[in-house]
């Protein structure tokens, strides 16, 4: 165990310190603090479990459940900064030390659960009759932690321990693996454009972004096309160059699957045997009904009921949309086939013929700075915060910045925020939010704080950045789980938002989106980055106009993965090539050959770089159910902006974590359970279908 010396000069394990109730120290981190800071955190952590679980005292909730919450703080701070690192600033030197890591932050979760006499303690106070005099948040900590327990092996016999850690282990190695390997595609693998001619179509805010990329890439001449969605989808929208549109979308359709040192098949072959082998020793039938045990959903069939209902509608449209620019394409005399690289080039066409809607007119509008400030005029809007530049925080790169958040009614800060907005080599592709530190009040206040990340590529400096305006949506999206976090009002650290079951987690972050294209916003925010003019009222119509355009595609594009997700998980152990099984399980859902999954298998991040998401990639189905009959609550009560309803939102769902079942949670909130029928609407979907809870 490292000495009491290096505990006190290394900063990941020393408590944060400054402002705010303590920063991350990220100025003073290095790579060589990692390895000692886990390994030392770890080991403090098993001591404190170690105590808790030989206590001489009789099992109640202070001494067990509360002890069991305070426990390990010095690696959750340390663990923090080593996942920040993983996700945006990733080389070789930092891939070695997380290879050696996570397998044993796998191994110390399972000498956790695995404690007997920790176990029994928590068992003892979950079924105590005590539980029922002890408040409605502490009661919920009991059944959290309990179940928890009980789904990681808790209550296996040695030997199945054992085994459970053993395949723990190899999943920890393998996620990692996983990981690496589209990352290293992404990083490694690029286009190179060497003529002018060949970008045709692309806006020129898209020309100077190649032209930066190049540049980081040593390429001194010609122009370079990254190998990350924000990159590829705007491209495959608006380049007339069939050639680099077929070559750019199997570049990123073929992430993990090259056949190279970074090709995930055989990867994604052990991950699903392993898992399966693991939801048996746990006495579940698959990995998905193990997931799914303590979701909203509660079982597989229900998910896939409700992905079925929306699939067959999905499909017609689909049919619909590709007949249309089939036609598009005969008129202008191209004699082709719809192919995937060519949906959304076509499909652009298509709008601006029958809305007259330009993706090229929006851009100019969608200014990255302006856009932030219009989400910041939102959450004071509907929550009451503020967001003020904070320049005393210490940040991992120069393309972060924090804000701290206040409200309108007090001064004091509740929260801050960073944003870290630009891809870079080292860095995941995609959007997310991060939560540093959660909030939590058992020993005093403790405030938030969030991140949200996205790739943007950057254009010609002291240029505002134009990003696309679905890259707009996501923006809000993302921002929408960080006002969950910043909003978290509990005691308990485990319960904190947004913390909560992850079929209820993309609820805020999917109805946030919402608010992106509400006239308040696009009128004051979405303004020219030349002119500096608001969009006009006439392109703001066409919006709406075009709201449920491309519907089809979107929704069959994600609802393929999330289904191929889904069967994969309910396969059991039966042997699975990961190509194969995706090519002839598409085949049978009558996947439109224009289409590809949104995330093939081989890149599929969401369900293999870690457990998270596996066989619950349908959350985001799920919650967009949720999220459009809650924004009919405002619809109803007056308009987006309605200061009872939001109020409301933010007392029954916002500020209570998982203090309170989710579903119980939504009724306070709606009066009732949600209805699909407000989703099928958003999507222009005419398909009648049932209510679903």
């Amino acid at each position: 165990m490292e000495t009491v010396e290096h505990k006190e000069t290394n900063v990941l394990i020393r408590p944060w310190e400054g402002a705010y109730g303590g920063v991350p120290p990220f100025d003073k981190v290095t790579l060589e603090q990692f390895s000692p800071a886990i390994e030392w955190s770890i080991n403090e952590k098993l001591e404190e479990v170690n105590l808790i679980a030989t206590n001489a005292e009789a099992p109640d909730f202070e001494n067990t459940l509360a002890a069991f919450e305070r426990c390990g703080r010095s690696l959750d701070r340390v663990l923090t900064v080593f996942y920040i690192w993983s996700n945006n600033m990733s080389d070789t030197a930092f891939q070695k030390i997380e290879s050696e890591v996570n397998p044993k932050l796998a191994a110390l979760n399972d000498k956790i659960v695995q404690n007997e006499k920790l176990f029994a303690r928590i068992k003892a106070v979950y079924e105590s009759p005590e539980l029922r005099k002890l408040t409605p948040e502490q009661q919920r900590l009991a059944w959290f932690h309990y179940t928890r327990f009980v789904h990681s092996g808790a209550q296996l016999d040695a030997t199945a321990k054992s085994r459970l850690t053993a395949i723990n282990q190899e999943l920890a190695q393998l996620f990692t693996k996983f990981s690496q390997h589209v990352l290293a595609d992404e990083n490694t693998i690029y286009i190179t454009v060497t003529k002018k001619e060949e970008l045709h179509g692309l806006p020129q805010s898209m020309i100077d972004a190649a032209k930066e990329y190049a540049v980081s890439k040593n390429i001194k001449e010609g122009w370079a096309i990254a190998n990350t969605r924000s990159s590829i989808d705007p491209l495959l929208t608006f380049a007339s160059n069939r050639s680099l549109r077929e070559k750019a979308w199997k570049m990123f359709k073929n992430r993990g699957d090259n056949g190279n040192e970074n090709d995930n098949n055989a990867v994604i072959a052990d991950i699903l045997r392993l898992r399966a082998e693991r939801a048996r020793l746990l006495g579940f039938k698959t990995h998905a009904d193990l997931m799914l045990d303590d979701k909203m959903a509660r079982t597989p069939g229900r998910a896939m009921q409700l992905m079925e209902e929306v699939w067959k509608p999905a499909v017609q449209r689909v049919k619909e949309e590709v007949a249309d620019m089939q036609a598009t394409a005969k008129k202008e005399d191209a004699a082709i086939t719809i192919e995937p690289w060519d949906y959304l080039y076509y499909a652009e066409k298509v709008r601006k013929q029958r809305y007259n809607l330009d993706q090229n007119e929006l851009k100019p509008y969608m200014q990255l700075d302006k856009l932030r400030e219009g989400m910041f005029w939102v959450a004071g809007e509907l929550f009451g915060f503020t967001f003020e530049p904070s320049q005393d925080v210490p940040v991992y790169h120069p393309d972060v910045r924090v804000w701290k958040v206040k409200t309108k009614t007090s001064d004091q800060v509740i929260g801050l925020w960073y944003f870290d907005p630009y891809a870079r080599a080292g860095k995941r592709s995609g959007a997310w939010m991060n939560n540093y530190r959660g909030q939590q009040k058992m020993d005093g206040p403790v405030i938030p704080i969030v991140s949200n990340n996205s790739n943007f590529m950057k254009g010609k400096p002291g240029e505002p950045v134009l990003i696309s305006y679905d890259d707009a949506t996501t923006l809000f999206h993302e921002f929408g789980h960080a006002l969950h976090g910043l909003s978290s009002n509990v005691t308990y650290p485990s319960l904190q938002s947004p913390n909560v079951a992850s079929d209820f987690v993309e609820f805020p972050s999917q109805l946030m989106e919402h608010w992106f294209t509400t006239p308040e916003v696009l009128n004051v925010y979405a303004l020219h980055y030349q002119t500096g003019k608001p969009i006009p009222n006439t392109l703001i119509d066409k919006i709406y106009q075009a709201k449920t355009f491309n519907s089809g595609y979107a929704t069959v594009e994600y609802l393929s993965a999330a289904i191929v997700d889904m069967k994969l998980h309910l396969e059991g152990d039966k042997p699975i090539d990961a190509d194969t099984y995706e090519r002839e399980t598409l085949k049978a859902l009558g996947m439109p050959s224009a289409i590809a999954m949104r995330h093939r298998l081989p890149q599929f991040l969401h369900i293999f770089s870690d457990d998270g998401y596996s066989a619950g990639y349908y959350s985001y189905l799920w919650s967009e159910v949720i999220s459009a009959d809650a924004y009919k609550a405002f619809i109803e009560a007056g308009g987006p902006y309605d200061r009872t309803v939001s109020k409301k939102y933010y007392t029954d769902i916002l500020s209570v974590g998982n203090t309170i079942d989710p579903a119980e949670a939504y009724r306070l909130f709606r009066g009732r359970d949600p209805k699909i029928d407000e989703l099928m609407e958003e999507r222009g979907f005419t398909h009648k279908v049932t209510a679903t809870k």
